[in-house]
């Protein structure tokens, strides 16, 4: 049991084999990240500072932005600092707060898309009340929960993972997640089961949702072309969103799941990052060319700073 005190750093080892372009690798991070800290930030500017764009479906969209900041700054720092350096350790407090940011992200992720999807079935399935339903206060009372409760049922899977008498120091990953420290567990606890357990039936309760309001707006709108047509412009962005989201996380779920040798290190780096690089690069750009209020306020931005 001495060990289990003295254990205060753990290994990341997604970089092994990766010192002869190390550099490439970090230039490439580097743009990634400073890509997505573009596109994100005139998003969020762009709702903030119009008026006319402070309507519930883009309030919902300016705190997507703001996740998909939050998320990635608890993995692109530290990984910019593991692409420069010949050691690839963080310490376990470090590793908690990473695992924490993430999972929370993912988790704040998807209960802003149900948000978003709960706002276009109002509008769109129930039109005549929808300005009575989607009130500003209830906007801000539904966006503090999308907030509240990811932050809060992770806190508490942290704090489990925390109380964990450990064995080991080596996760393989690129990051840390708090599944692969509860695995270095000497012992299984029932907390460590039921809070994540409870936590993944949460949020497949949240796709469940998404999934029934698109499918009920299908078949509400194939029977009105007005509706379609609404349909077309406001929910294929989010249909985009959902999907993308999805395919990133299942594929980083089931490989963490069953964890296939025969991939390359440089294959499972890629499906580590997934969620982390591709839906906060597309989603401010396809929200910002298929919405029309925000591409013409763009536009028009760039058009005066021209003159």
């Amino acid at each position: 049991m001495d060990n289990v005190s003295v254990i205060t750093m753990f290994t990341l080892s997604g970089l092994n084999g990766t010192a002869n372009y190390r550099v490439t690798l970090f230039a490439l991070t580097l743009l990634c990240y400073s890509v997505i800290w573009l596109v994100n930030v005139v998003i969020i500017v762009t709702i903030i500072t119009d008026k006319c764009l402070h309507e519930p479906m883009y309030i919902f969209l300016c705190n997507l932005c703001i996740n998909g900041l939050y998320g990635t700054a608890g993995f692109y720092p530290k990984f910019l600092i593991d692409l420069l350096s010949t050691t690839h350790v963080i310490s376990y407090a470090g590793c908690l707060l990473q695992g924490f940011v993430i999972h929370s992200s993912v988790g704040a992720d998807l209960s802003l898309l149900v948000l978003m999807a709960y706002d276009r079935y109002v509008a769109i399935c129930r039109p005549l009340v929808y300005h009575s339903v989607m009130t500003k206060q209830r906007v801000c009372v539904f966006v503090f929960f999308a907030w509240l409760i990811p932050l809060y049922l992770l806190f508490l899977s942290t704090i489990t993972t925390s109380r964990s008498r450990l064995c080991g120091s080596h996760i393989p990953k690129i990051y840390c997640v708090n599944s692969l420290i509860g695995r270095l567990a000497c012992s299984a606890s029932i907390d460590g089961i039921i809070i994540p357990a409870f936590n993944y039936t949460f949020y497949f309760g949240h796709f469940i949702f998404i999934v029934w309001s698109y499918i009920y707006m299908i078949r509400i709108c194939l029977t009105s072309k007005d509706n379609m047509r609404k349909f077309m412009q406001t929910c294929v962005p989010h249909l985009f969103s959902l999907i993308t989201f999805t395919v990133c996380v299942l594929f980083d779920l089931l490989y963490m799941r069953f964890n296939s040798k025969e991939l390359s290190n440089h294959d499972q780096n890629f499906i580590a990052i997934e969620f982390l690089l591709i839906p906060p690069i597309f989603n401010p750009l396809i929200y910002g060319f298929k919405l029309t209020k925000i591409r013409h306020r763009i536009i028009q931005f760039m058009c005066s700073k021209r003159l």
